[in-house]
This record gives structure tokens, sequence and C-alpha cells, in this order.
């Protein structure tokens, strides 16, 4: 099979770029829809997002293996199609649900298909020389930062003519997406690098067991655990915490959001191609695992909404990390084994978005509400700090005897 990487790698960036932009879209509303739906306030609202997460990444922990597995056997592009196309009709099923149970109906379906990252990250690997692939992975990041930038904006202004008009939006870019990845995007796996699919290893537990084969990866999964787990602190509580603390509407919530995405495509789209190979991918691991701590212990108490935006800076450099984990694990696995491995990753972070969000939500609910013992709405970025301190621990102890 030959195709052309620099292409490959174009196309797969722009998918990965529309996906977000659908994503970031629905993001500034989606705690307005949340209380017109059960007419309860914003703190309730933050603990109906968290189990709504829930129940998207308890199927997508069960499925995502699956689908990595398939996409081993038949290649990235038939299962990237799928899941986009899940992806966009959830979007038309949320924009119409009627009660607060039809949106997690809509949840649990677009979790049964949510597999574009894994295939997109199995497709990355494909088409990527070892010493790239870190570099490469960072167009995760990219697109990311790209479609944080653009989709929140859009979903903040088109909440203003209510909050189910972002998911109609979205649908409509998901979709897109569905035609352009038909015309645009090569198939990445060549024929001889396909494998059986087996059952046995297509479960999410058993999926992670393999991973024992490889002590590297399997010593960094607590790592990683707990560092996905403090990314709900910002991931799935930023639009509460900052309506609550400093009272701001959708529009500005999509404009931080935006700045975020801005930040992210800077880091992975150009920091990292300079930072990481000077000081190598162990070393982007501890500096970014800690300035990611530092930016959730400052997020915590932020008293003003300006500081959010300056915080955002160190804590978006921590973002090196993760294209340098990914670099190290995916260097760890052979070829035929990558759709596979990104499988039991995704399975992770879906285990992560399992106990984070609700964990998060909560956390945020419980010292908010009226019989709150003390007022922290910065309480889940606490609890984020610690879990990544504890992070970087288990990083130094695996990578210790780690040679790139």
């Amino acid at each position: 099979m030959n195709i052309n990487h620099k292409s490959a790698l174009g196309f797969i960036f722009v998918t990965l770029l529309i996906d977000v932009i659908g994503i970031g879209i629905i993001i500034p509303v989606i705690p307005d829809l949340i209380k017109e739906l059960t007419g309860e306030g914003l703190s309730e609202a933050a603990q109906y997002s968290g189990w709504l997460t829930f129940a998207y990444a308890i199927m997508q922990f069960f499925f995502s293996p699956i689908l990595g597995g398939l996409s081993d056997r038949y290649g990235r592009r038939p299962v990237l199609l799928i899941s986009l196309l899940g992806l966009g009709f959830d979007y038309i099923f949320s924009a119409f649900a009627s009660t607060i149970g039809w949106l997690f109906v809509g949840r649990i379906l677009a979790g049964v298909s949510g597999a574009s990252f894994t295939t997109a990250t199995a497709y990355i690997a494909d088409i990527s020389t070892p010493e790239k692939r870190a570099q490469n992975f960072g167009l995760v990041g990219v697109a990311f930062g790209v479609g944080f930038i653009i989709g929140p904006v859009i979903g903040g202004i088109a909440g203003n003519w209510g909050p189910r008009v972002p998911f109609m939006v979205a649908a409509c870019f998901t979709l897109l997406n569905v035609l352009y990845g038909y015309f645009f995007v090569p198939e990445s796996l060549s024929e001889e690098n396909r494998r059986t699919f087996d059952w046995k290893r297509a479960n999410p537990i058993g999926s992670l067991l393999h991973l024992k084969k490889y002590p590297v990866v399997a010593g960094l999964v607590v790592s990683m655990f707990l560092f996905f787990i403090a990314g709900h602190a910002v991931q799935s509580n930023w639009t509460f915490f900052t309506e609550y603390r400093f009272g701001w509407d959708n529009e500005i919530v999509g404009y931080s959001l935006g700045f975020v995405g801005l930040m992210i495509a800077i880091v992975q789209g150009g920091l990292i191609r300079l930072i990481i190979p000077k000081i190598g991918q162990k070393w982007a691991v501890y500096i970014g695992l800690a300035l990611n701590g530092f930016g959730l212990l400052l997020f915590a108490f932020a008293t003003h909404g300006w500081m959010m935006f300056a915080i955002l800076m160190p804590y978006a450099l921590g973002g090196i990390a993760g294209p340098a984990l990914q670099g190290i694990t995916s260097a760890q696995v052979p070829a035929t084994e990558q759709g596979e491995l990104q499988g039991a990753m995704t399975s992770l972070m879906s285990v992560t978005s399992i106990i984070g969000p609700p964990l998060m939500n909560n956390l945020f609910w419980y010292f908010t509400d009226t019989g709150a013992p003390i007022e922290l709405p910065g309480a889940p970025f606490l609890a984020g700090a610690v879990m990544v301190a504890v992070s970087v621990y288990f990083s130094v102890q695996t990578l210790r005897k780690y040679e790139e």
C-alpha cells in the first residue's frame, strides 16, 4: 500500500479537526439544556452532566476495544466513518430530546459508536516512523486546539438562539466530516499488517490485561489513569465553575474555550516539535505533568476571570506530556497491534471518564450546594492537582530505566 505520509497526515488532521469542532460547539450550552430539561439549578445541572458523561464513557469502555480490533482486521477508514456517522446522529437525537432521559439515550448511542479518536491515533501510528510518532501524535492536540478555538465560539454564539441550536450545527459539521472522510481519507493499514479479529482480546479488560506484555506501557497505565481523571477537573467543570464564580454567559464561556484551544494549538502544533526533540520524551512527561498540576492548583484559587486566561498558559504547556506518553507507549508495540493498543488506551480513558466526571461534578455540587460545609467551587481542581502529583511519582518510577 503506497500512500503519501504527509498528505495522509493532512487528511486525518482535517477529519479530527471537524470532529473536535462538533464537540466544542455543544460545550457552552450543555448546562442550559440540562437546566431546561430538568428545571434544576446550576449545581444540580453539574451532577446531571457528570452522569451523562458517565453513560457515554461506560459504553465507550466496552465498545472501543471491539472497534479497535475491527480496525486492525478491516482497516481504519471504515471504522472511522461509522464512528463519525454515529456521532452525527447523536447530535440530532440530542437536539430534539424532550426529556433528560432521552438525552441519556443519545449519549449511550454515541458511546457505542464513539471510536473516532481511537481509530485516528492508530491511523497516525500506521503512517509514522518511530522517531516521528510523538510529534505526529501532537497533531491530535493541534486538532483539539484549533477545534476548540472554532467550536466553542460558534456554540456560544449559536446558543443565543437557544441551547438546542448548537447541537444541530454540530450535526451538520459531523455529517459533512463523514462525506469528507469517504471521498478524501485513504486507508492507512496495509494488508500484511492486519490481524484476525479475536473476541477474547476485544473486550476492555482483556485489551488492558494484554498490555502486561509490555512493561513500560503497563507501568505508565497508572500514571495515565490519574492524569486523565485529573483532566476532568477542567473538562467537566469549566462551564459550571466559570458561570458560578464569575457569572460568565454562554458567549464568554465560548470565547474562553476558544482561548483554551489557541493555547493547546500553540503547544501541540509548534512547541512540542521544538521541546520534545531537545529534552526527550521522558523529561517531556515529567515537566508536562508538573506544569499541568501547577495549573490546576492555580485554577482552584482564581478570584477574577482574567486569572483563568493567565493560568491557561502554564497549564496548556503541560500538554507536552500527552504526545510524549503516546510516543513512548506506541514505540513498545508492533505494527500489527497498534489498533488494539489505541483501543486499550481509549478503554483506559473511558474508565477515567466513568469515574472523573461524576467525581469532579459531584465535588463541585457538594461544595457549592446550599448545605455545603464550606464554599469551595475550586475543589475539583484541588483534587486534580493531587492526582497529577501522584501521577508524576508513578511516571518517574516507570521511566527510570527507560532508554529512548
